[in-house]
Formats: C-alpha cells, structure tokens, sequence
C-alpha cells in the first residue's frame, strides 16, 4: 500500500477508504509495541502484586510470610535481585503480540464505528455518549481476539515467582505455553478467562480511547493547542489516569483467574467465574483488594498511554494518515 492510496482518505472523508485500515493497524501495532517495550516491567510488577493475596499462605524461599511483595518499588528490584534484571522483561513477547491484536483491533474499530457508524453530529462533534459506546465496543472486541496471547503472557509473568516458591515451571516460551494450554483445555482453553478479559479491556477502553478522544477534541475546539504533541501528550495523561482508575478492580480478578490451575477440562480449579473470584476476594482480603497494584497499573498506564499515543500521532502523520 503507497502513501497516496491512504491519502485518498483525505479526498473522501474519514472511514470512506477501507484500504487504509491495514495501514492503521500495522501503525497501531508498531506503536503499541514501543509501549510496551518501554513500561512492561510496571506490567509485570503489577501482575505480581495482584496474585500476592491468594499466594500469602505459600513458603517462600523457606521462610512462612504474609507478605511476599511489599510495594511496587519493593517488588520490582525484588525481581531483579532474585531473578535477574532481564526478568523484568520476561513475556514481553506474548505481550507484543497480544498488544498487536488488542491495539490493532481495538483502535481500528473505535474509528471506524465514530467515522462510519455512529458518525459525528452536524458540527462535526463525537457526543460523550457515544464515544462510550464506541471505546467499550471496540475495547471488548479487541480483547475477545487477543484472549489467547494475554493468557500466556499473564503464566509466563509468574513462572520466575513459581520457581522461587519451589514449584514447577508451567511454560518455557510463546509456543510451549501454547500447546500445553491448547492440550489441557482445548480451543476452550485459550480463552479461559476470556469474561473479565473483556469486561477489563471494555473499562480500560472507556477510560483511554474516549478519555483521549474526548479530551483532544475539547482541547482543540476550546483552547488555543493545535493537534501537536502537547495536545496529544496532555489528552494521554488524562486518558491513561482514567483507565486505571476503572480497569484495576476487572484486572485485578482477571489475572487471578488466568493464573489458578486448572483440570483437564480446562475449568478452574481455585475459582468458578468472575462473581466467584470477586466474592471470595472481597471476603478474604476487602474491599480494597480490588484496587491492589493500582499504583504501578496507573503507573504504568502513564507512560504507556502517552508513549502510545505521540508515537501513534507520530506515525500517522509522517505516513500521511490522518491525525487520530
């Protein structure tokens, strides 16, 4: 595809051009990558902090402990100390390709129902109301798609903790965590956990896609910012403090879903469904649990979200696409 076929969107509006769609999502996909390369080690510590409760009762290294991991600062140069410091990047790659589908999918679609679908009002405007509708639709379909990926990555992040608990390795590699999960569970398998998946992916969405299109479109109309990297930058830090703000209590119980064993028919064994895992959490550790690693998730959203979005702008239109 040449630059001037996703010019040809310039000619006849926004979402008319379908042969611009693989090129934002290969633009989204590089983009997304680049995040993630820099902020998946607050990945990783939040992960781990999160399982933390169901693991209080567990020997480590030994030694009975309540609290295994003591805070985001802690737990991170815990990892690099027992581990070693590449460790912090240990699943990137599940990561990247699970932020390929998610992203991809997720920001395409969210274009194409404001362009196309839901359309803008007369003055050009996307209502709040359905840049919701729009952020959560496109948010869960996303996820729906990148399921399998962030199953994987979510084990491989807490293979290291295993093997210091004394416990078997579960997964070696992308490939090996695929067919095992493929051969315990079947296709049903790779999307264990797939509900608060989505339900998390639908929230996140709603905080980052509509907060930063919100955000950008009433900086632009309001202010005097032009469509430049500080509107950008100023939208995204917005965007990525609302999204963790509603998507750590679904990340929360996602990851201790996609964590627990299960049985051959791929059930799990420590939680039944979402509302099972919510109840016994709040029972067990309270109310806020639900928020447990909200900080490195913010954290991380922060620079994930703007390094996202000014890298995403970036490509946009040194590529000739459109600004988002």
């Amino acid at each position: 595809m040449s630059i001037d076929e996703v010019e040809v969107e310039h000619e006849h509006g926004p979402g008319m051009n379908i042969r611009s769609l693989p090129a934002k999502f290969v633009l989204t996909a590089c983009a997304a990558t680049m995040a993630e390369l820099v902020t998946f080690p607050l990945d990783l510590t939040k992960t781990r902090l999160q399982i933390q409760g169901e693991a209080a009762s567990h020997q480590f290294l030994g030694v009975k402990t309540k609290k295994p991991y003591r805070g985001m600062i802690q737990t991170a140069v815990g990892i690099v100390k027992e581990e070693g410091l590449f460790k912090l990047w240990h699943g990137i790659t599940s990561a990247i390709c699970r932020h390929t589908v998610y992203s991809g999918v997720r920001i395409v679609t969210y274009e194409q129902l404001r362009d196309s679908v839901l359309c803008k009002d007369e003055e050009g405007c996307f209502p709040l109301w359905k840049a919701v509708i729009g952020g959560m639709v496109a948010g869960g379909l996303g996820q729906f798609f990148a399921s399998p990926a962030d199953l994987i990555k979510v084990q491989m992040q807490m293979e290291g903790r295993r093997r210091l608990e004394g416990k078997p390795p579960r997964v070696h590699g992308i490939s090996q965590a695929f067919m095992k999960i493929l051969s315990e569970g079947g296709i049903r398998g790779l999307w264990a956990g797939w509900i608060p998946n989505v339900q998390r992916a639908a929230l996140v969405s709603l905080g980052d896609l509509t907060t930063y299109d919100t955000v950008k479109q009433f900086l632009l109309r309001n202010t005097t910012l032009k469509d430049n990297s500080l509107c950008h930058g100023l939208s995204s830090i917005c965007a990525g403090l609302v999204a963790a703000s509603l998507g750590t209590p679904a990340d929360v119980i996602k990851s201790r879903i996609m964590n627990q064993t299960r049985d051959k028919q791929g059930r799990g064994l420590q939680y039944k469904s979402t509302t099972d895992c919510l109840m016994k959490t709040i029972k067990k550790e309270g109310l806020v649990s639900l928020y447990k690693g909200f900080l490195p998730t913010w954290a991380r959203m922060a620079p994930w979200s703007m390094t996202f979005w000014l890298t995403f702008e970036q490509l946009r239109k040194l590529t000739g696409v459109t600004s988002f």
